[in-house]
């Protein structure tokens, strides 16, 4: 553990202030989606469409020198406040504190764990947490909570970097330590985003191995705890896993609870202060595809769970898919807002999902803003395998990508174009949302072609929305996928888990899906209406380039990424994050900013390399930044600030 400096500049805003209800306040970035809410939102305009085009680098931090390894996926978005900015960097999950003016460390904060976090399950890190005591005229406390790579929380104190006093074991907590499963072993549990702070507690939530071929049907639950910010005393325990006693514990089936893992909360969550409730997007449980092991609705899988921050008692809960067996957990923070919906305030929370549908309640309540209803779904012929009979379908609002496949939604642009689409299309199982996984090679079938993809849809760049207007702003990508099952013995205790199987391409680099292969969609959740949708920005060039789509437009099609989003209060900011194929021969990313009415681009910047983070913006010595990280691809990470140039 080794802070480089225990001294910071000195600080010019006030500790204590009012936090706004929804946006950030103070120019400042406390929380990783911005606020409580997840907004991803600030009220700042110095930055507007009249100098957006006058944007140019500020400064770069370099993480470089933090490990041996350029970090593959540096998905950080730093907090701001009182002009230091606050990160995670390097393949060690190092924390970093900069000056917010000029990009300069001032302390930085390194745990070695050895084998245990040479051995993590995730190496990709979103951020930290803060906290401080809020007390105006008083003794100021303000601590920076990170979670290690060996599943570990941390509490640092925000002006020197060094362990918080008091706190847990020399400012450590052991996470693998409360999980009621035995001989848990490091590298089977750990976490990608950041814990919420609400209150004095700390809400930590959790990411375990990729459930698509689990070696086991046993794993380690992936319950979400509270702790005491002031202590690290464990608070209480919300069993995402419905234990007995708990609600919902009949939906295992089969004693299912007593050995089934995953239905973790890996996604980052979301609060509301003044209520003081937490909302938790819960995964799937193991495995991804197959549940026969786990009869039931298994809550609380793939539901949206309100608890109290406090107690961790359940305030209410919706579960968005029963018996998940597509990968579609709920993926993103949802977002807070207060609405007016047909002339009633609601104050409301809306969960975006892999399955391309926004799902909104009231968040005191649970109750859906729009009827949700039960539809009935195709049901499995897996051997073991008991689908639910229905899923829930919102009526509002409509969906904001593809969900199904069928032969109109393959590319038409030719007919020859058509026809090998359709010939490949002919090797898999095709049908609407919901169409259950197949055995591969079984009934002539090499399985279930599947849209949205088990990453999306949406997944965990989230949304952002306009608290003033009540708009959601959601990026998506519409890419196939092949979910298949095989028997392995050799690899699983499982009766089945999935296979890799690759979706050939039409003349060798087309989708055969439609485009725009990544959209942005905004939706008014005042009404419950989709007003714009616009492709993310434009094609790789395997695709622009191919001989097939000679004399075809392709400016509409869109890059098959998720645009990363950040609102303000006259613009909607995105960055094209590139795929695996450079874009115009280039992987560097193009960061824009739109009109939030219509999607219009106003301005485009191009950014050193592609954009991995979400990013975000604040107001330090009278300037407005805007922060974003990028790397990957072999490449550094870094940030990359963005402001107009100061004047001669």
């Amino acid at each position: 553990m080794m802070p480089l400096a225990r001294a910071v500049l000195l600080l010019s805003l006030p500790i204590g202030f009012a936090l706004a209800q929804s946006g950030t306040a103070s120019g400042e970035w406390r929380y990783y989606g911005g606020d409580a809410q997840s907004t991803k939102y600030s009220p700042l305009d110095q930055i507007n469409r009249d100098n957006a085009s006058k944007l140019q680098v500020a400064w770069t931090w370099k993480a470089q020198n933090f490990g041996p390894r350029a970090d593959p996926n540096y998905e950080v978005t730093p907090l701001m406040v009182h002009g230091v900015l606050y990160f995670t960097a390097g393949m060690r999950r190092d924390t970093v504190a900069v000056d917010a003016t000029t990009g300069e460390t001032l302390w930085m904060y390194r745990f070695d764990e050895g084998d245990r976090g040479e051995h993590a399950v995730r190496f990709n890190n979103r951020g930290v947490a803060y906290w401080s005591n809020n007390q105006p005229g008083g003794q100021s406390d303000e601590r920076i909570l990170t979670i290690s790579l060996g599943y570990q929380l941390i509490a640092l104190n925000a002006k020197t970097g060094l362990p918080a006093a008091g706190f847990g074991n020399n400012g450590i907590v052991d996470l693998l330590i409360g999980l009621d499963r035995e001989n848990i072993k490091p590298g089977i549990i750990g976490a990608t985003s950041p814990a919420i702070v609400v209150g004095d507690t700390v809400v930590v939530g959790s990411a375990l191995q990729i459930g698509t071929t689990p070696s086991s049907k046993d794993n380690v639950p992936g319950y979400v705890r509270g702790y005491d910010v002031h202590t690290g005393k464990l608070l209480w325990t919300f069993h995402t896993i419905a234990q007995p006693g708990d609600f919902g514990n009949e939906t295992w089936e089969n004693g299912s609870w007593k050995f089934t893992g995953n239905t973790a909360v890996w996604a980052p969550m979301s609060a509301d202060p003044e209520l003081g409730y937490v909302y938790l997007p819960v995964e799937t449980p193991t495995g991804d595809f197959y549940g026969g092991h786990r009869p039931g609705d298994d809550l609380f899988d793939e539901s949206l769970v309100c608890v109290d921050a406090r107690t961790g008692k359940r305030v209410w809960h919706y579960q968005i898919i029963h018996h998940g067996i597509w990968d579609w957990d709920n993926p993103a923070a949802p977002v807070l807002l207060d609405l007016t919906v047909n002339g009633q305030k609601i104050k409301a929370v809306a969960q975006v999902t892999k399955q391309a549908f926004v799902y909104a309640f009231d968040r005191k309540t649970g109750k859906p803003i729009w009827p949700i209803e039960e539809r009935s779904v195709g049901q499995s012929d897996v051997p073991g395998e008991k689908t639910a009979p229905t899923q829930p379908f919102p009526t509002k609002p409509a969906a904001f990508d593809r969900q199904g496949v069928s032969p109109d939604d393959l590319i038409d642009f030719t007919p020859a174009l058509k026809a090998a689409a359709l010939k490949i299309a002919s090797q898999y199982k095709m049908g609407p949302l919901f169409t259950p996984p197949s055995v591969f090679d079984a009934n002539g079938k090499k399985g279930t072609l599947m849209l949205p993809n088990a990453t999306g849809g949406a997944n965990w760049q989230g949304a952002a929305a306009d608290p003033e207007t009540g708009v959601l702003y959601v990026p998506s990508v519409t890419n196939p996928y092949i979910v298949a099952l095989v028997h392995d013995p050799q690899h699983s205790d499982m009766n089945y888990i999935g296979k890799s199987v690759i979706l050939e391409k039409v003349e060798k680099t087309l989708p055969i899906i439609k485009p725009p292969y990544g959209r942005i969609t905004a939706i008014d959740l005042n009404s419950g209406d989709n007003l714009w949708m616009i492709p993310n920005g434009q094609p790789p060039d395997e695709i622009k380039n191919n001989p097939a789509l000679k004399g075809i437009d392709t400016s509409k099609f869109g890059n098959p990424e998720r645009a990363l989003l950040l609102a303000t209060k006259t613009l909607l900011f995105s960055a094209d994050a590139t795929g695996l194929t450079p874009v115009n021969g280039s992987y560097a990313s193009t960061f824009r900013a739109l009109d939030k009415k219509t999607g219009q681009a106003i301005f485009e910047f191009k950014l050193p390399t592609h954009a991995t983070g979400i990013p975000m913006t604040y107001m330090a010595k009278g300037k407005q930044y805007i922060v974003i990280a990028v790397g990957g691809r072999g490449e550094p990470a870094e940030l990359v600030a963005l402001a107009e140039p100061s004047p001669e």
